[in-house]
């Protein structure tokens, strides 16, 4: 029964799929489908030999079975452990840091020195602030014919802002600074002619400027400057600088570059003589490109400094073209690092230069650039503990056209009040410089830091005979001390070796014979100051100048004044 039934079946299901073939010839087509698949091979897994192989070795020794029994015996202990406790950490409170700071004090000669800084946030990115100090004195400097006081006053005023993706600061200030020309010389002249000499000399400034600062641009950052300066004399002198720091991409490397323009342009009424008005002006523009590259221990500056130099009052142009190389290399980590280089650069010189080192100069200047035509420089710096660093240098640089402060001649037809012998000019050379330079500091810890710094110098000149005024050693030593945390001190001290002027009483316009040389002697000035703060704001000090009461000149005829005393106080604020 069951094999028929298997046979029905098999009958059934075989017509089934005849008639669906004969249907499916009658509406679909023959067709044939390739299936590509990308081959894919695999690593079987391998067969891991189980069993342990057995050494064969006639020398094997037999381990042996040892049996052993452990004893526990009791032992009576009193001892109980302590409970861990953390260690108590001293915290250090919090110096609080003020934004805006006042001082003042009064001193021997009848000086006043006073300074107050405001900064005010006026937003998350808005600062306003400003910035005045006064310093003056009566004089009283012995046995001179001739006043000696001074003042000088300075305010200035600023306002910053931060953006996303610059910031931008512009201020403005003046300045007023008073002297007198006292250093009459008294082997040429005596009271009667002191008497009809007004020394005052009264220099004015003004200036207005702003900086720019972008992120991630191809200018990284730029400034202008414009400042007029002038005298009680009818002396102006204007000048107006703007430089500009951009990158450079070139086939994936960066020149980093500078561009500047400076103007200056000025004049006197009269020159030393009094033969004529002084006139002066020139502009220079400078592009210094340079290329960094950074190898290991080993830093490189390529660059080139070219300006060209229109001098708008003679109408002369120049082009310049300078070095700026500069290396780095680290011989042994921090503790030795070799540097050396040779750059070149024309420096513009101003009359506001001039007054801000030497304020006893004349109103008959004649005013040039200096083209200091390469500079080298081969030196070694270090640290030599965690506290100590070092820094050894040595320089030798040629400079055309370089001003030298000199005495004037004092004139027996004098008409003007800087004619007596009592003020100084500026005259030109090319000078050749050498010079070796070390640097020594010491930091004990927070409160305790010590420097020591020294340089000699060795100048050859091609027309003047003596590198005037400028000295052939100089040195200096300073040293800050916290004593407490109330109690602070600092002294300081400075020596300058010899110097050489040159001066004579001259009766005609065009002296027939060289002044005399002159050899200003060397000096050692030095300065210590105490102070105890009462809280975090307030706080006094003293001052003590001119320990040794050296009565030096620093220019020939102008020494200064002796030992001198200060007291005052410092407050510090928000608001």
């Amino acid at each position: 029964m069951k094999i028929k039934f298997l046979i029905f079946i098999t009958t059934i299901s075989s017509s089934l799929s005849i008639v669906a073939q004969e249907r499916a010839k009658d509406t679909i087509d023959d067709q044939v489908v390739n299936v590509v698949t990308p081959y894919k091979p695999t690593i079987s897994d391998a067969f891991k030999i189980k069993d342990t192989p057995k050494l064969q070795d006639s020398n094997l020794v037999k381990k042996k079975d040892v049996k052993y029994n452990i004893f526990s015996i009791p032992v009576a202990s009193t001892f109980t452990p302590a409970k861990g406790k953390a260690a108590n950490v001293d915290k250090v409170k919090m110096v609080k840091l003020y934004d805006n700071y006042a001082f003042l004090g009064v001193g021997t000669y009848t000086t006043v020195l006073g300074e107050v800084y405001l900064n005010h946030e006026v937003s998350n990115t808005e600062n306003v602030g400003g910035y005045f100090s006064h310093h003056s004195s009566q004089g009283g400097i012995e046995d001179l014919l001739l006043d000696d006081d001074f003042s000088t006053t300075h305010l200035n005023a600023h306002y910053s802002q931060r953006l996303r993706d610059l910031s931008w600061k512009i201020d403005g200030g003046f300045d007023l600074m008073t002297y007198n020309w006292y250093g009459l010389p008294q082997n040429f002249f005596g009271q009667a002619e002191a008497d009809m000499i007004d020394p005052s000399h009264t220099f004015n400034s003004f200036y207005l400027g702003g900086k720019l600062s972008f992120d991630d641009a191809i200018i990284n950052d730029g400034s202008v400057r414009f400042r007029r300066f002038g005298d009680n004399r009818n002396s102006g002198e204007n000048r107006f600088v703007a430089k500009a720091g951009f990158d450079v991409p070139i086939q994936g490397e960066t020149i980093n570059t500078e561009f500047y323009i400076d103007y200056i342009s000025g004049g006197f009424d009269n020159s030393f003589n009094s033969v004529g008005a002084i006139d002066y002006g020139n502009v220079t523009f400078g592009l210094s490109p340079s290329y960094q590259l950074v190898q290991e221990d080993l830093t490189i500056n390529l660059g080139v400094r070219l300006v060209y130099l229109n001098d708008t009052e003679f109408s002369d142009n120049k082009f310049f073209i300078y070095p700026n190389i500069e290396a780095t290399y680290r011989l042994v980590d921090e503790i030795l690092i070799a540097y050396g280089g040779i750059t070149g650069e024309l420096q513009q010189n101003s009359y506001y230069d001039f007054a801000t080192e030497n304020p006893f100069v004349s109103p008959t200047l004649f005013i040039a650039p200096t083209d200091q035509r390469y500079n080298g420089f081969v030196g070694l710096k270090g640290k030599l503990s965690n506290n100590v660093s070092y820094n050894v240098k040595g320089n030798y640089y040629a400079e055309e056209n370089k001003p030298l402060f000199k005495a004037n001649d004092a004139r027996g037809d004098a008409t003007a009040d800087y004619q007596y012998g009592n003020s100084f000019g500026v005259v030109y050379d090319d000078v050749t410089t050498f010079s070796v330079a070390g640097e020594l500091n010491i930091d004990v810890n927070r409160n305790f830091t010590l420097g020591f710094k020294g340089e000699y110098f060795n100048y050859s000149m091609d027309n003047q005979a003596e590198a005037w005024n400028l000295p052939n050693v100089t040195g200096s030593i300073f040293m800050d001390l916290q004593i407490s945390e109330q109690w602070y001190a600092g002294a300081s001290a400075m020596y300058v070796g010899e110097r050489k002027d040159q001066q004579d009483l001259v009766a005609t316009l065009i002296p027939q014979n060289p002044s005399p040389v002159i050899t200003l002697d060397s000096y050692f000035d030095a300065n210590a100051h105490l102070g105890y703060k009462i809280n975090d704001q307030l706080s006094v000090f003293g001052k003590v100048n001119n320990i040794l009461n050296q009565d030096y000149q620093r220019y020939l005829n102008f020494p200064v004044q002796g030992i001198q005393f200060l007291a005052g106080a410092t407050y510090q604020f928000d608001f």
